[in-house]
């Protein structure tokens, strides 16, 4: 049990360092400070900083996604909700974390090509989340009936991905402030 506890604080920790200095900035030693564990412990649980990296971004990726597909309410409340909290996060941070997905398809995916991968799936599966909560909405009436849900949902991405990056380098709210009036009005809703 001890093993899995150690574990779970290295991805714990690995994923604060990622996600605040990036993957090359992180190295194994600060993680496992950070973690609290001894430094040759680590190899006793992932094989490279690259191992952790993949199950870093897994773990992010789950986290993300779960309260979109499963939460209360109705679907395009949802997702509202979902790049809301998205977007406090960013805010809360005052501007200096985007998304790890992002962050990591940026500074390493041409480097390593099973973070690459990692990434794209992650991506992927996001997508194919937003495009069930948009079917939904469809279904209901809260969104445009002549949409495609999953080439809108790519979409969505996109442009949220590029709204980080522009906060980012603002400072500013003024980036998602523009994403939540197209996104959520005239782009899904008829006559927004």
């Amino acid at each position: 049990m001890a093993r899995r506890s150690m574990r779970n604080e290295i991805v714990t920790a690995a994923l604060e360092q990622f996600h605040a200095h990036g993957y090359n900035a992180a190295g194994v030693k600060t993680i496992t400070d950070a973690a609290g564990v001894p430094k040759g412990s680590f190899y006793n649980h992932f094989d490279s900083k690259e191992t952790l990296a993949v199950e870093v971004l897994r773990v992010y990726g789950e986290g993300r996604l779960d309260e979109l597909l499963n939460g209360a309410g109705e679907p395009l409340d949802r997702l509202r909700a979902h790049f809301g909290a998205l977007r406090d996060e960013v805010v809360r941070r005052e501007f200096t974390r985007g998304c790890l997905l992002g962050n990591f398809g940026a500074e390493i995916a041409d480097h390593s090509e099973v973070i690459r991968e990692t990434v794209a799936e992650g991506f992927r599966q996001w997508v194919e989340a937003i495009s069930t909560v948009l079917a939904q909405a469809q279904r209901g009436g809260a969104v445009r009936a002549g949409l495609d849900p999953e080439l809108t949902a790519r979409f969505l991405l996109n442009a949220w991905e590029g709204t980080l990056l522009r906060a980012r380098a603002d400072h500013s709210a003024e980036a998602l402030d523009a994403f939540f009036a197209i996104a959520f009005g005239p782009l899904l809703v008829e006559g927004a």
